[in-house]
């Protein structure tokens, strides 16, 4: 009887331990989610920017926008505004690369014109295909163009054929091809709904 006790005392004293132990990681948890989504939201913001420096607000429209492409998918779509005013689109959306999915963010504005692309993640060859991210790596050296460098300005109705109006990163084809493709499905899916809304 006497051992039944102490089990059962003992049994009592560890499941108040197991509950304080919950207790306190709920309270690591929800101040620690608090911080990581504060910081998301920094990134998030600094990222647009760089796209849109004049912007002073966005909004998620991801629902309102298809890509065009079945082999690119949209994950994120902000309508970004200065004063009120709509002045672009930002998509974040994906493709297949050479070392797995491609993630890119692109900016465009009401000319239906490419604002700024920036690539998120990638898993392409070190020194090869991860090149497409570099910004020490220039698809013209004589004017310091990056790779990403060189859509900025371009038009969602050009073709973005590499080799031909997207210069391609030295032995690098199939990530060229890749970041073109989701550049091109971003650029026209933003000219058709800017277009198309009015703004």
């Amino acid at each position: 009887m006497k051992d039944v006790k102490e089990m059962l005392k003992l049994g009592f004293v560890l499941a108040v331990y197991a509950a304080i132990a919950c207790v306190g990681l709920a309270f690591v948890y929800a101040g620690t989610s608090r911080v990581i989504a504060g910081r998301q939201k920094t990134d998030l913001e600094a990222s647009l920017r760089e796209l849109f420096p004049h912007m002073d607000a966005f909004e998620d429209v991801t629902a309102s926008v298809a890509s065009p492409d079945a082999s690119v998918t949209f994950q994120i779509v902000y309508e970004i505004r200065n004063s009120g005013a709509t002045i672009g689109l930002a998509i974040q959306a994906s493709g297949a690369s050479y070392g797995g999915p491609i993630k890119i963010l692109t900016g465009v504005g009401t000319d239906a014109k490419i604002t700024r692309v920036k690539i998120l993640e990638h898993a392409d060859t070190p020194g090869l295909g991860a090149n497409a991210a570099s910004p020490a790596y220039y698809v013209d050296k004589a004017k310091k163009l990056t790779f990403t460098g060189q859509f900025s300005g371009m038009s969602a109705s050009r073709a973005f054929t590499v080799k031909e109006d997207v210069a391609a990163i030295t032995a690098s084809t199939i990530t060229s091809r890749a970041v073109a493709n989701v550049v091109k499905a971003s650029a026209r899916a933003a000219a058709a709904y800017l277009g198309g809304s009015g703004k």
